[in-house]
C-alpha cells in the first residue's frame, strides 16, 4: 500500500502503539452508532512519531512524539488524524502508555 497523505489541517502518525477501547469493538461489530463505510481498521487513540503534516498545521512537526485520536484507522503502521486532535507525548512515557492515556 501506498503510504498515507495528509490534507489540509491533517497530519500522518508512524503509529508506534494504538489502544483497545469499547467503541472499537463495537465497530467492529457494527453496533456503533458511527460506522465507516467499507474496509477499515479500528483503532481510535494511537501515539507514535510525526511523518508528515499537511498545510497549514502549526501545534505539531515531522519528527515530534505525539497521541492522536481520531475515529478509526489505528490498528495500522500509520493513521491521518486532524492536527488539532494530537498533542505532544509527555517526554518519558512509553508509547504503549501514552496511547491509551486520552480515552479512559
Amino acid at each position: 500500500l501506498s503510504s498515507l497523505e495528509p490534507k489540509k489541517g491533517e497530519i500522518v502518525i508512524d503509529v508506534k502503539a494504538a489502544a483497545a477501547n469499547f467503541p472499537d469493538v463495537l465497530i467492529v461489530q457494527g453496533k456503533y452508532q458511527f460506522q465507516p463505510e467499507g474496509e477499515f481498521s479500528p483503532g481510535s487513540e494511537v501515539s507514535g512519531v510525526v511523518a508528515k503534516v499537511g498545510e497549514g498545521v502549526k501545534n505539531v512537526k515531522v519528527g515530534d512524539e505525539v497521541i492522536g485520536v481520531a475515529p478509526w484507522g489505528g490498528f495500522a503502521e500509520e493513521m491521518v488524524v486532524p492536527a488539532r486532535n494530537a498533542v505532544l507525548k509527555p517526554p518519558g512515557m512509553p508509547f504503549p502508555e501514552a496511547a491509551a492515556f486520552l480515552m479512559v
